[in-house]
């Protein structure tokens, strides 16, 4: 029984907090977990950014309304959801992910929380679970699925590593050198091919 374990941003959505920086004219946004492999040093980054800029959660889904699946992600992940389970797994928020899963036919995914205060502030945030990507893969095995993971960041690694067959998928040149045993895919149809491939 395969289910297949998929990164959110880079993968079947460009960066929100790419698409924000810009949006916002903040350069210093545009630093992910491509950039930073340690998730909390990266949240705390941006959070003091934006109580520098006086921004919350309402200037963030503004610019989330605008960003589209990337071209080919729906139906990428049409055709995967017609083959086995599929669970989407990041460490994006829901406050974040919701108006992008209605764009990809409502997917299932598991993500994290922002706390954010009355005046629409971002406080702070709440992590599901230590290591969500890797630990939702383990638990996965734990009750009798066979997984299958593709992302794009230092983040991704866990799973993809744990998993009975791990792909990167639109990652960077360093994290591609660095891990020249994971089999690298640019474009959905190549993608496709290796979990039908890992499947058989």
């Amino acid at each position: 029984m395969y289910i297949t374990c998929l990164d959110l941003e880079g993968v079947l959505v460009p960066e929100i907090w790419i698409a924000f920086a810009e949006a916002s004219g903040i350069p210093e946004l545009r630093k992910t977990t491509r950039d930073e492999p340690d998730y909390d040093k990266l949240m705390k980054y941006r959070l003091a950014i934006l109580k520098e800029h006086n921004l919350g959660l309402k200037e963030i889904q503004e610019v989330i309304a605008t960003i589209d699946p990337m071209p080919g992600a729906k139906e990428f992940l049409d055709e995967l959801r017609s083959l086995c389970q599929v669970i989407i797994i990041s460490d994006t928020f829901t406050q974040f992910a919701a108006p992008l899963m209605k764009k990809l036919g409502m997917p299932t995914i598991f993500c994290n929380s922002l706390e954010v205060g009355e005046t629409g502030e971002i406080t702070g945030y709440k992590m599901r679970i230590a290591n969500s990507k890797l630990s939702t893969v383990k638990a996965l095995q734990s009750i009798g699925f066979e997984t299958i993971a593709s992302g794009d960041s230092y983040n991704d690694l866990g799973m993809i590593k744990a998993s009975k067959a791990g792909f990167l998928f639109k990652s960077t040149d360093k994290i591609k050198a660095d891990n020249p045993d994971l089999p690298a895919f640019e474009n959905y149809d190549e993608l496709m091919q290796a979990i039908k491939n890992a499947m058989d």
